[in-house]
């Protein structure tokens, strides 16, 4: 029997291509909404899902009583229940290492664009607002020199830092659940309490993943522990932050400025004043938004669901205790 996979995110042909090879693919190019019937229908046969930014809810797996991996073409995962899959004998696969590198370009853009306010001041020259040089009322930060401050120190993480201290000689600072003896050799980073790295950062970075004990890390009690001249930077996911909080610190100079990525409704909404303040540099979330990273991510995804769907090992996989269990 042929398995089938069914895919909900837009894949290039040479990736659909190498699924269709061994298995049958129900392709939904885009999908806004698991309600969708042809969707429902191809679940009840599917061994197999690819694909992102789709909210798969435990009860929707009542409906996928063959199902056997999924594939996610993301890093994060927080939009599957991992716990229930688990139980379920289900692997969980993402693609962490592909996007490393791209993501913490942008991350360290967003911590230079904020410093030297390069948003608001292209914009500026875009008014025809640019007369005469520029004066004190337009100077930026420097960032050289400066301390970054890591909340998380996994691969983004310490691929920012290591942007941060070896191309900028910025003093590295970490807060961690574990050390990181081998990049704080590297990078002379020193691990220490969050609160301390609120204190002390210029730059204060989020890279944590979201789960229960990230939702809101970030809100109106650590914003006032930041300097006033602080830079807060959100390459994570947009619910680590107490948005409101946010708003509330930029607004009141409890902190100087942000570079946001990511938010806690996405699109942003219409109302949201993030986007029209001056002191903000506001992103799509495009973290991993490149040609090259898409489509490395798409192909990690691709070999994840083959390697399950033939019962190996796949390369990056979220849920080991689901492996274990067949064995």
């Amino acid at each position: 029997m042929t398995k089938r996979i069914v895919a909900f995110s837009r894949l290039k042909s040479p990736h659909l291509e190498q699924l269709r090879q061994e298995f049958h693919v129900d392709y939904f190019e885009r999908l806004d909404s698991t309600d969708a019937p042809d969707f429902r229908a191809a679940l009840a046969h599917a061994h197999g899902l690819i694909g992102s930014s789709l909210k798969i809810a435990p009860e929707l797996l009542d409906e996928a009583p063959h199902l056997e991996a999924i594939a996610t073409i993301s890093v994060g995962y927080d939009n599957y229940p991992v716990d229930e899959l688990t139980r379920r004998d289900i692997l969980l696969c993402n693609t962490p290492d592909v996007l490393t590198e791209t993501t913490a370009d942008t991350g360290f853009l967003l911590l230079m664009a904020a410093a030297r306010r390069a948003v608001e001041l292209a914009e500026f020259v875009k008014r025809g607002d640019w007369q005469a040089s520029i004066g004190e009322a337009h100077f930026g930060s420097d960032v050289h020199g400066k301390t970054l401050g890591m909340i998380g120190f996994g691969r983004i993480g310490a691929a920012i830092a290591r942007r941060g201290a070896l191309g900028f000689g910025m003093p590295v600072l970490y807060s961690n659940a574990s050390p990181k003896p081998a990049l704080e050799e590297e990078l002379g980073a020193r691990r220490c309490e969050m609160d301390e790295l609120l204190a002390q950062a210029d730059f204060v970075c989020v890279t944590v993943p979201l789960s229960t004990e990230t939702e809101h890390l970030i809100g109106a009690r650590e914003f006032k522990r930041m300097k006033p001249s602080a830079i807060f930077v959100n390459i994570a996911r947009g619910k680590v932050v107490d948005e409101s909080a946010l708003i509330a610190a930029l607004e009141m100079g409890e902190i100087h400025a942000a570079g946001l990525d990511v938010f806690e409704q996405e699109p942003l909404s219409p109302e949201s004043p993030l986007p029209y303040m001056t002191n903000v540099v506001a992103l799509p979330h495009i973290g991993s938004a490149t040609h090259e990273t898409r489509d490395a991510m798409a192909q990690r995804a691709v070999d994840n669901i083959i390697l399950a769907l033939e019962g190996k090992r796949p390369i990056s996989l979220v849920n080991e205790e689901a492996w274990k269990q067949r064995q």
